[in-house]
C-alpha cells in the first residue's frame, strides 16, 4: 500500500500559514507530511522562505498524529552536521517520535549565503557522506570527536536524545548517492519516478526500506488558471537536479526558465480538477517501487481548496487505485 503525504512548501507561504496548512493536512487525513528547508525560493513569484526548523517545531505542537520530515536538509554548508543532529533530536522529542530527518547534498541557491563557495559535485558528495556519518554517530549517544577531511567535531554530545532517534532519509540522483543511501540511510528520497534509482538503492542495501517521492500538482476548478499558476511558480521544476543544484539565485532560475511555456508545464504536471489526470501522474512512482508519495499543491493561497478537494475526492481515489 502506498502512503500519500502533504508538502509544507516553505517557498510559497509564511510561517503561520504553513502551520495552519499542516494542521489542515492532518485533519483531512494525509498519511504524513514533508517540509522543504531553503534559504531562498526558486522564483521570486513564490515569495517566501521562512526558517523551516522553527516552522516544524510549531507544527509538532499544533498537530498530534501527522508524521513530519525534512525534504530535504543539507547538513554541509549552512548547517554543521553536529547542529543538524541536535535539531533533529529535539524535533523528535517535540513531536513524540513523529519526525524523520531527510538529508540531501544541497543546492547553491541556499548554501552560498554563508560565503563558503560551491565546490564541484564530487567534493559535495564527500562532504555529505562525512556529515551523515557524524549525525549517525551523535544519534548513537555518548561523546563524539571527529577530525575528518571536511569537518571537525570536538567532544560533542546530544544531551536531549530520544529513545528512538529520527530515521535518516537520503536524497538520491544517481548510483553514488544510491550507494550511500543503501549503506547509511533508513529510507530513500527522490523527486523522479526513476526505477533505476530504486533498483540501485536495493543493490546497495536498501531492499525493504521505504522510498519517498514527491510530485507537484496544481489543483483548481479552472484548469487555465491552474496552468498559469504552475507556470508562474513551478516552471523551474523541469530543469533537473544537475542544473538546479548549480544555480545561485532566483534570478538565475528566471533566466534558465524564460523559454518554458505554460503548455510545457501542463504536460509535465497535473493541473486542474480531473482526478484521473492526478492518478496518471502518481502511477509512475508506484510502478517504480515508491512506498510513499508527498504531493505539492502549487500556490500558497490555494491550499485550503486543495485540502478540501483532497478529503472529498483525491485521497479516496488515490487509496482506491493504489491500495
Amino acid at each position: 500500500m502506498v502512503h500519500f503525504g502533504y508538502t509544507v512548501m516553505t517557498e510559497q507561504a509564511g510561517p503561520r500559514d504553513l502551520v495552519r496548512h499542516a494542521v489542515g493536512a492532518e485533519e483531512v487525513g494525509f498519511d504524513f507530511s514533508v517540509t522543504s528547508d531553503h534559504y531562498f525560493p526558486w522564483l521570486r513569484s513564490q515569495g517566501h522562505s521562512p526558517y523551516a526548523w522553527s516552522v516544524l517545531g510549531a507544527i509538532a505542537q499544533a498537530t498530534s498524529r501527522l508524521p513530519l520530515m525534512t525534504y530535504v536538509t543539507c547538513p554541509t554548508f549552512r548547517y554543521h552536521p553536529a547542529v543538524v543532529a541536535q535539531k533533529a533530536a529535539t524535533l523528535q522529542l517535540l513531536s513524540e517520535g513523529r519526525f524523520r530527518l531527510g538529508l540531501g547534498s544541497g543546492e547553491n541557491l541556499n548554501e552560498h549565503v554563508v560565503g563558503r563557495g560551491w565546490p564541484a559535485v564530487d567534493v559535495r558528495h564527500e562532504m555529505f557522506e562525512e556529515a551523515v556519518t557524524i549525525i549517525r554517530a551523535l544519534f548513537e549517544g555518548g561523546h563524539v570527536t571527529h577530525h575528518g577531511k571536511h569537518y571537525d567535531v570536538d567532544s560533542a554530545r546530544l544531551w536531549d536524545l530520544p529513545d528512538a532517534p529520527p530515521p535518516i532519509g537520503v536524497a538520491v540522483s544517481g548510483e553514488r548517492s544510491c550507494a550511500l543511501a543503501g549503506r547509511l540511510a533508513d529510507l530513500l528520497i527522490a523527486t523522479e519516478p526513476d526505477p533505476d534509482l530504486t533498483a540501485a538503492f536495493d543493490r546497495h542495501g536498501g531492499a525493504g526500506k521505504p522510498r519517498v517521492g514527491q510530485l507537484p500538482v496544481c489543483f483548481d476548478t479552472d484548469r487555465t488558471a491552474a496552468v498559469a499558476r504552475a507556470h508562474d511558480q513551478f516552471r523551474w521544476f523541469g530543469g533537473g537536479w544537475k542544473v538546479n543544484s548549480e544555480l545561485p539565485h532566483p534570478d538565475s532560475f528566471e533566466g534558465a526558465t524564460q523559454y518554458v511555456r505554460p503548455d510545457d508545464v501542463a504536460d509535465a504536471l497535473p493541473c486542474g480538477d480531473d482526478v484521473d489526470t492526478f492518478l496518471e501522474a502518481v502511477r509512475p512512482f508506484v510502478d517504480a517501487g515508491f512506498t510513499e508519495l508527498a504531493l505539492v499543491q502549487i500556490g500558497g493561497d490555494h491550499q485550503d481548496a486543495f485540502l478540501e478537494w483532497s478529503a472529498k475526492t483525491l485521497l479516496p481515489a488515490l487509496r482506491g487505485a493504489f491500495a
